[in-house]
Formats: C-alpha cells, sequence, structure tokens
C-alpha cells in the first residue's frame, strides 16, 4: 500500500504535484477513500480504495488529464453505489492484450468515432500488420525491440505503408498510457522511414500531351474516367472527393463536399471543370461517377485507365496525386496567393500547401529569358 499521504484535492493542488523517486499517492480529505497516484515518470492516475471480499484494493478510475477533481469524486460515488468487477490496478492480469484493448476500449473510445473512410483504412492495417504481429501480446509485454523489429521487416517492402501502420500503432498505444493500461509508449521513440520529397507536377506542354490522349478516350467505356482525371487536374481536388462525388454535392459553381479528408468543405468550379460535370449522364445513382457492376455505389479507387493515358503521353513517372499537385503550382506560378490556393486545396494551413509552391526548370528558364529581354530593352539594346 501506497503511503497516506493526505491533503485536499483541487485541480490547482494536482497540477503542483511532481514526481518524486518512488511512486507515492495523495488521498482526499474531503472523500477519504479517492486519491491522486504519482508515478515517477510523472503519469498521475485517479485510484480509489475498495473493500472486496473481506480485504481493501485499490482500483484505477483513469487518469488525471481527462477527469477533474469534481468528476473523479462523482465517479467514486457511482461505483461505491454499484461496484464493478473490475480486478485491482496492480493485478498483471488487469492488462488487456492488444487485440482486447482494440476491439473494446480503443474500437468504442477512438475507431467508432472516426469517418468511415478511415475505420476502413484502419481496418485494414489492423487487420494485415499489426494483429498478426501484437494481437496476443499483453499491453505491457510490447517491447521498443519488438515494435523496431517489425517495422524494419515491414519496410524493407513498403516503406510508405510500415510509416501508415507505425503511425496508428503509436496512436493505439498513447491512448492505452492514457487509460493507464500501460505506463509508456514503446513505439515513441521509433523513428518513421524517410520519404523523398515529391515535387513532380506536369508543365504547360505535358498538359497538353495529357489533354489530347484524354480526348483520344473519351468515348466508349473510358469516358467515365477521362472525364474524373480532367476533373482532378481542374479542380485540385483529392482522388476520393472526385471518385465518391454525388450529384447533390454540385450546386451551381460549386462542390458543397460533405465528406472531404478535412471535413465539409466548399470547391469553386471553372467554367470547364463545370461543363464536364454538365456532360455526366444522370441515371437514378445519386454519384456522378457511379460503379458499372452497381450503381448504387461510386466508382472504385482504381483508375485503370490513368496507367495507359500516361503512358501514352510518355509521363509514366507522374502519379495520380501529381495532378493535384499540378494545379496548386500553375496556381501558385499565375500568381495566386498561396493563403488562397491553400483554400483551395482544403489544406488547415499554408506550411502544407508549400510544398506545391515550387517552379519547374523550364518555367524557371523562361522567366529569366524574359527578365533578361526586358531589362536589354532597357539598356537599348
Amino acid at each position: 500500500m501506497l503511503a497516506r499521504e493526505r491533503s485536499r484535492l483541487t485541480d490547482a493542488a494536482i497540477a503542483r504535484l511532481r514526481p518524486r523517486e518512488r511512486e507515492y499517492a495523495v488521498w482526499d480529505t474531503r472523500v477519504p477513500g479517492l486519491g491522486v497516484r504519482v508515478r515517477p515518470t510523472g503519469g498521475m492516475t485517479w485510484v480509489m480504495l475498495e473493500d472486496a471480499e473481506g480485504h481493501t484494493r485499490r482500483v484505477s478510475l483513469g487518469p488525471v488529464s481527462i477527469m477533474t477533481v469534481e468528476e473523479a469524486r462523482q465517479r467514486y460515488h457511482e461505483r461505491r453505489a454499484s461496484p464493478e468487477t473490475e480486478r485491482p490496478v496492480d493485478s498483471p492480469r488487469a492488462v488487456p492484450t492488444f487485440r482486447t484493448f482494440v476491439e473494446g476500449e480503443w474500437r468504442r473510445a477512438r475507431f467508432e468515432r472516426c469517418k468511415p473512410t478511415t475505420r476502413k483504412s484502419y481496418s485494414w492495417m489492423l487487420d494485415a500488420r499489426l494483429l498478426p504481429a501484437f494481437g496476443e501480446k499483453r499491453l505491457d509485454r510490447i517491447s521498443t525491440a519488438d515494435i523496431r523489429r517489425w517495422f524494419d521487416d515491414f519496410s524493407r517492402t513498403a516503406p510508405g505503408n510500415a510509416n501508415v501502420a507505425l503511425r496508428l500503432l503509436r496512436a493505439i498505444l498513447n491512448f492505452a498510457v492514457a487509460r493507464d493500461r500501460i505506463e509508456t509508449n514503446p513505439a515513441g521513440g521509433i523513428a518513421p522511414n524517410r520519404r523523398p520529397r515529391m515535387t513532380r507536377f506536369l508543365s504547360t506542354e505535358e498538359i497538353a500531351r495529357l489533354h489530347r490522349v484524354l480526348d483520344a478516350h473519351s468515348v466508349g467505356r473510358g469516358a467515365a474516367q477521362a472525364d474524373l482525371i480532367r476533373l482532378l487536374l481542374l479542380t485540385g481536388c483529392r482522388r476520393n472527393e472526385i471518385v465518391r462525388l454525388r450529384w447533390s454535392e454540385v450546386q451551381d459553381d460549386t462542390l458543397v463536399l460533405a465528406d472531404s479528408k478535412v471535413g465539409p468543405r466548399k470547391v469553386p468550379l471553372g467554367a470547364r471543370a463545370r461543363a464536364i460535370l454538365d456532360g455526366r449522364p444522370k441515371g437514378d445513382s445519386p454519384f456522378v461517377f457511379p460503379s458499372q457492376r452497381d450503381p448504387s455505389r461510386p466508382h472504385g479507387d482504381h483508375l485503370s485507365l490513368w496507367y495507359r493515358v500516361r503512358r501514352e503521353a510518355r509521363i509514366e513517372d507522374v502519379r495520380l496525386h501529381d495532378l493535384r499537385h499540378t494545379h496548386a503550382s500553375h496556381a501558385v506560378m499565375s500568381g495566386v496567393p498561396v493563403p488562397v490556393v491553400s483554400r483551395l486545396l482544403g489544406h488547415s494551413n499554408t506550411r502544407m500547401t508549400l510544398r506545391y509552391a515550387h517552379l519547374g526548370d523550364r518555367d524557371i528558364e523562361a522567366a529569366a529569358g524574359r527578365v533578361g529581354e526586358a531589362i536589354g530593352t532597357m539598356l537599348g539594346l
């Protein structure tokens, strides 16, 4: 049992508590069975004393960071009125396995609050990578060495996906720390794989070639994907924002997106983008680009036409996402201020937009030529 230090607990008093060499607890004088446990690491947890089967046990009520003094006192009285069958906080069996924690506490508190697209991504990563590796391990038995070996092995074949999985694992374990299941996050010190900065965007000449190739595929089965690719370039939208676009979101000269990556946002439409949408057939499907097999669903994420088109346009190194990059870069080169481009792209801050605000070598050379000619004219050369 920890030393019985007593004090009238207030939020301000708790904020002044400091870690010591050994763990200690401060018990409330107003509610004697309620206390705050302070670990040497600085973590603080609400605890209460509870009578069970003839002895007193100490039970965790949750981290101090998510519960005020009054909330903790209320939780204490609720538990006294209706005891739960919970193991003592110090019992090793109170620490769940990774699978149990993910499918229970984390799913209810975090996963179910995510957007459907995020849940789909998380489910795949959990089922394919995280649960097979850590599912049967107790949370306090997952070590940094375990995670590093798993991460290094995953990174050999898919460094990008390994980074995504590591971020998810770190978030889950951070939540386990907040829930007082473990003291520290073993994934906290593992650095992600460094990714090369992508600076590819289409030049004016390459855009013209792409346009001509898309024209050749704008009839028959390729028409929908050709329109979709053009809209990505003309609007700067993310792929899923156009692939899952609903007719209800097309309002006059604006796309009113209900579920973008950053939440609801509006995207102004230029005349050419509006013309593409006006030319799309409107059937019974709610989607602008419905699935050919099931019109009640949107077009699939895989755009097979893109790989053929970029080969024929001689831009094999361009990713589909680079069309968004191209839209942003040409906006900046046309004199559109970066904050405005940031709003157009739906970025949460302008620092993200600055990645797109660069110029291609040919554009720099052309600009240098124009400046040289202008100065030469002034000098009478």
